[in-house]
């Protein structure tokens, strides 16, 4: 049998022929601005504007809960900035930052969804212990792809699509806050349009590789998932009994 030698030539010539690599740092430079701007449209009213530590929100740790998420996406935006202009060192080192603030949103994102608990809140439609499973599964869903993506860092097409579908995983909270009737207040429509991100991915994967990526391809599986199982879930009587736990530690 024949084979072919993966010479520089071979290399270069299936460069030229797949767009490849060649457009990852505008496009995830554009999708990291891009969410910045859906953060900030949801936001705006209620936080952004308002003061940030003026804002009226209901409690301290939302404050915190809010002050953590927003660097997060500053950073995406960042991080993408420096790839983008070369500067990989810095992009490295500010990863290990990115990787302690993941954790404590986490912590942060948790107790915010046990003070909601607390509090009663929920939209429309669910009680406070059926919608308590929500920020959970948004945790679970950001920590295990972030562990996934910190593992994955030595390797760049998997490690910042693993990222970008993390932080994906958050944006229901922003988008459900759109002052458009739609989306606001309604968890469901901005779910749902929380997809629109993940289609965008794999349109580029497809225009760019020729195929899905594997990270693209089980971690949007995995949130799917997740994301569709978790209200029937909130729904159960043992769920309900561990968010009476969790309110009554929490209160």
């Amino acid at each position: 049998m024949a084979t072919t030698a993966a010479t520089p030539g071979n290399r270069a010539k299936f460069a030229t022929s797949v767009p490849g690599r060649r457009y990852d740092n505008f496009f995830f430079s554009a999708m990291a601005l891009l969410i910045l701007a859906t953060v900030f449209l949801g936001f705006a009213r209620t936080y952004y504007l308002a003061g940030m530590i003026h804002a009226p929100l209901p409690a301290f740790i939302i404050h915190v809960h809010g002050a953590v998420f927003s660097c997060w996406i500053l950073l995406l935006v960042t991080q993408t900035a420096l790839v983008s202009t070369g500067r990989v060192d810095i992009h490295r080192r500010l990863g290990v930052f990115g990787f302690l603030l993941a954790c404590a949103m986490v912590v942060l994102g948790v107790l915010a969804g046990t003070n909601a608990l607390a509090r009663g809140f929920a939209p429309p439609g669910l009680d406070a212990a059926t919608f308590y499973v929500v920020p959970i599964t948004d945790m679970l869903i950001f920590s295990t792809l972030i562990f996934f993506a910190f593992r994955k860092r030595s390797d760049s097409p998997a490690h910042k699509r693993l990222i970008l579908i993390a932080t994906i995983a958050l944006l229901i909270a922003a988008i459900a806050r759109w002052p458009f009737a739609i989306f606001l207040g309604k968890p469901i429509a901005a779910g749902l349009f929380s997809y629109v991100f993940l289609l965008m991915l794999v349109a580029y994967d497809l225009w760019s590789i020729r195929k899905v990526h594997r990270a693209t391809l089980w971690a949007g599986i995995f949130l799917i998932i997740v994301q569709q199982i978790r209200v029937p879930i909130g729904m159960t009587a043992p769920w309900h009994a561990f968010a009476n736990w969790a309110r009554a530690l929490g209160s």
